[in-house]
């Protein structure tokens, strides 16, 4: 990111996201924040920060907006897009507040005055519902002290329920590492499937996200964890088969040998088999035989 930041032209809006990355749940650390100012100042790069999810990292307000803070702290005059929607729960009215840091008092009445002519433009009048809410909220005292501990609330549940997904990929024996999934913050995750495999999420196993594998975590409950793990698993695990196909690329040429190790592309790994005829079989197969009980029972 700071590599492309580094050629945008002078003048060029930024967009960030203050917290809680939509869709990858991965935010800069306080230090990397601290780089990025330095260098939206020194190339005059225009910050506009999406604010949506404030409180939905840490449960902390304050925490949350650091970005927000430092880069005000340095001089920058910043454009934020704050929305109440989902941390006051408030997602169908949509209410939000825009804010604007400027040099001056001049500065000042100038973008008002363009913002004016935008919002007019656009609906002219808000609806009032959802904005009434929240400002009451905002301005009681126990009501405000209400709010930020449910906030706290919601996010230790959104933390615990990225532990129990991976720990239920996990034990189920999901191919592949999951650590992304608590190493990320926020409402959602990357959860690293493919189009192919989320599709099937949605065709096979009814649990709908999109394309490029981004689930909410906020939909994950402790009785549907498991139940999406190993959907996952059905989507990301290629069936072993008994017949590899064979190619140049093999580490043995299959006509000089009946017994080898080959690369079954399909799977992603190598494995020992054996040449009957022309066809290489799979030797991994065979190994679920000999664990039955009548195998056990003739041992015995």
């Amino acid at each position: 990111m700071m590599e492309d930041l580094s050629t945008a032209e002078p003048g060029s809006w930024v967009l960030f996201h203050t917290c809680a990355h939509n869709p990858t749940g991965v935010d800069p650390s306080q230090d990397q924040w601290k780089q990025l100012a330095q260098l939206c100042k020194r190339n005059k790069l225009r910050p506009f920060f999406d604010t949506a999810y404030q409180g939905f990292v840490s449960g902390n307000l304050d925490k949350d907006g650091y970005s927000l803070r430092h880069f005000v702290n340095e001089g920058l005059n910043i454009v934020a897009a704050q929305s109440f929607a989902k941390i006051m729960g408030l997602y169908g009215e949509r209410v939000g507040a825009l804010h604007v840091v400027c040099d001056d008092k001049v500065t000042c009445e100038a973008v008002m005055s363009q913002l004016r002519i935008l919002v007019r433009l656009n609906y002219s009048f808000p609806p009032l519902h959802g904005a009434r809410i929240a400002a009451k909220i905002l301005l009681n005292v126990d009501l405000r002290e209400q709010w930020l501990n449910e906030l706290v609330t919601v996010t230790d549940r959104i933390a615990r329920m990225r532990i129990k997904l991976k720990e239920a990929l996990i034990r189920n024996g999901t191919p592949g590492n999951w650590d992304h999934i608590t190493n990320q913050v926020g409402m959602f995750s990357f959860t690293g499937l493919s189009p192919e495999e989320s599709k099937a999420m949605v065709d096979n196993h009814s649990i709908y996200m999109t394309g490029n594998g981004r689930i909410s975590i906020c939909g994950l409950t402790e009785k549907n964890v498991q139940y999406v793990a190993d959907c996952i698993k059905s989507c990301v695990s290629k069936p072993m088969q008994c017949i590899i196909s064979y190619e140049k690329t093999n580490h043995f040429p299959i006509e000089n040998i009946p017994f080898g190790c080959f690369f079954n592309k399909d799977y992603g790994k190598i494995h020992c088999c054996t040449r009957i005829g022309d066809e290489i079989i799979d030797l991994a197969i065979l190994w679920p035989l000999f664990q039955g009980p009548l195998f056990k029972k003739l041992a015995l």
